[in-house]
């Protein structure tokens, strides 16, 4: 049976046929009512495809995940389905890449599946005016902010922490345990993005101490994964690099180097200590457990979509929100007497 069947049997527009199973409230009663007598007698189900195509709106938010891979994005996915459901709404995910353009995936999601409003988990930091002229739904930037770009703050929203601050407390952390010779293992110095804000606190922290910044302690990975910080770090050690302790800029990248490190007769942390940023679990279960700035990964999430539902219903405009992290210790860094 399909709705123009439904329309004949009740005696209807075809229009009416679809205002009803969309419960809109400019049906008459009596229309109303024989249109729900044929849906039940005839025990149809609206085909969900066929009823967003009449639909102005749906009832769905979009989460587009950048960067397949990554496991700190695991419980943020699931507190923004939680919220999103309890919200009284559906979820559409998308995963893409880090080499795709998170905001042309988005618009495309958007007009598809006529969204309410949609999280950017993970993106850029440098969108303008003219990016955002693709999206027509109001939007959350969560776990990154627009730090490079040229928004004002009336323009997006955001939930992050302060990755410069918190780099700048894990190096602090190596400093106050005795280390002078620290490494940093970064994608990139200047990428405009996250590697970028935890490199500019990494520095902050060595100068403040007085210490010399030694370009061959800055070890670039171009990559976020743990094979890619592994062969980085390899590389390094195979050329006698020569340092104390390690800052990485994730986990993920902490994970690789402290093999690496095991690999070339590093102990640790009795010949090198290791601090990231993240706190995904499986960082505390590795030998020795990772001392860590964890993020708020469920707050993330949940401070996220209710930001987002906020916009969509009315009750506010733009914000950003900077979470706190909290440091966890663990096995990975010792004090240098």
């Amino acid at each position: 049976m399909t709705i123009k069947d439904i329309a004949r049997l009740s005696g209807v527009s075809i229009t009416t046929v679809s205002r009803v199973l969309n419960e809109r409230p400019d049906v008459s009663a009596e229309s109303r009512r024989r249109v729900l007598e044929v849906i039940e007698s005839n025990n149809y189900i609206p085909n969900n495809s066929a009823r967003d195509l009449v639909k102005t709106k749906s009832d769905a938010i979009g989460l587009v995940v950048r960067g397949v891979s990554n496991p700190f994005y695991t419980d943020i996915i699931r507190a923004v389905e939680s919220s999103i459901t309890a919200g009284g709404y559906a979820m559409v995910m998308q995963q893409i890449s880090s080499n795709e353009d998170e905001l042309k995936r988005a618009a495309m999601m958007e007009r598809e599946k006529r969204l309410r409003g949609l999280i950017l988990l993970g993106g850029r930091f440098d969108y303008t005016p003219a990016d955002l002229a693709l999206l027509n739904v109001p939007f959350v930037c969560c776990s990154f902010a627009n730090h490079y770009g040229t928004l004002t703050e009336e323009e997006y929203s955001s939930v992050a922490i302060a990755d410069k601050e918190t780099a700048y407390q894990a190096v602090r952390y190596l400093i106050n345990s005795g280390h002078r010779r620290i490494a940093a293992l970064i994608t990139c110095p200047d990428d405009r993005s996250i590697s970028q804000l935890r490199y500019e606190g990494y520095v902050q922290a060595l100068t403040e101490a007085g210490i010399p910044l030694e370009d061959s302690l800055v070890i670039c990975t171009e990559t976020y994964n743990i094979q890619g910080a592994y062969q980085s770090m390899s590389r390094v050690l195979d050329d006698g690099g020569s340092f104390t302790a390690v800052f990485a800029i994730s986990d993920n990248m902490a994970i690789g180097a402290m093999r690496a490190l095991r690999e070339h007769g590093r102990t640790i942390p009795e010949s090198c200590s290791v601090i990231a940023i993240d706190g995904i679990e499986v960082s505390d279960y590795i030998d020795p457990p990772l001392t860590t700035l964890c993020q708020p990964m469920e707050e993330m999430g949940r401070r996220s979509i209710q930001i987002l539902l906020d916009m969509i219903e009315g009750r506010s405009g733009n914000c950003h929100e900077v979470l706190p992290t909290v440091l966890r210790i663990g096995g990975s860094v010792k004090t240098l007497v």
